[in-house]
């Protein structure tokens, strides 16, 4: 029995038969990350018993924590990195600590581009390497296994550093994460037969500069009407797209194309049929 005026400790999220992701972030770009005007901590994926974290930006742990329920970070299986950029793994040597107990616990598994891991680009601790129980290099178009749960990666992106999107497959067609990228027509044939597509749109126009190697909203559209998702999720917002109040944005273009799309907020939760 707790005495009186005792808080009772919510339930922490612990692997179980619920299948579902959680946007522990939606920000994309350096300003909106560096004010936090959105929360910049990735996705939780909860699926087939296991337990896994995509792309652990800055503040993913605290996110974790503050999540409702909880998000108990030690009993991941899993980090997957789709590339080395500090947006997308600022967290990941934090999680490592803290999913193998400061490494008294030698567990879980790092899937990981190679730059992520060596070389100048690498954003993995050296000493905390030895703290997993495997560490498997991502490649273009490759399947990979955590225990039952399968997931494939897309051919490589066209982003500064070596990028892979990520693709779950459904009882219908996959969960697809389709990262940073500038936009070219392989992308099509990679996130074919998509259900659902998590989009990162960093801007609701054209860059000025045609070297910047990300989505705008217009690549987002056409992506979208030639794969014809079950359900779009928009993500990863800059500046430009918050100010074009990204729901908005999105009731637009899922009037515009028949198709159910939806921004990501902070915190949103979507089941999955797996």
């Amino acid at each position: 029995m707790k005495a009186r005026g005792q808080k009772e400790k919510p339930a922490r999220v612990r692997a179980g038969k619920e299948d579902y992701i959680k946007f522990l972030g939606t920000a994309g770009a350096r300003f909106v990350v560096a004010k936090q005007l959105r929360a910049s901590g990735g996705v939780f994926l909860s699926a087939k018993g296991k337990m896994l974290i995509i792309d652990p930006g800055p503040g993913t742990l605290v996110r974790c924590a503050t999540s409702r329920p909880p998000i108990d970070v030690s009993k991941l299986e899993a980090i997957i990195l789709t590339h080395a950029h500090i947006d997308h793994a600022n967290d990941v040597n934090i999680l490592i600590d803290a999913m193998t107990g400061g490494g008294l616990r030698k567990r879980g598994t790092l899937f990981a581009p190679a730059e992520c891991l060596e070389g100048e680009k690498a954003v993995v601790l050296n000493y905390l390497k030895r703290f997993l129980e495997k560490i498997i290099v991502l490649k273009a178009s490759a399947s990979y296994q955590i225990g039952g749960l399968e997931f494939s990666t897309s051919l490589r992106h066209q982003h500064p550093v070596e990028t892979y999107g990520i693709k779950f497959p459904l009882k219908r067609g996959f969960l697809s994460f389709l990262v940073d990228t500038k936009f070219f027509p392989g992308l099509l044939e990679s996130y074919k037969n998509s259900e659902i597509l998590v989009i990162h749109v960093v801007r609701d126009t054209p860059f000025e500069n045609e070297e910047i190697m990300h989505l705008t909203l217009e690549d987002a559209r056409r992506i979208i009407f030639s794969l014809k998702p079950g359900k779009a999720i928009l993500t990863h917002f800059g500046m430009m797209m918050l100010r074009a109040k990204p729901w908005e944005v999105a009731n637009r273009l899922s009037q515009e194309l028949g198709i159910e799309i939806i921004a990501a907020s902070d915190g949103m939760k979507i089941d999955l049929n797996l």
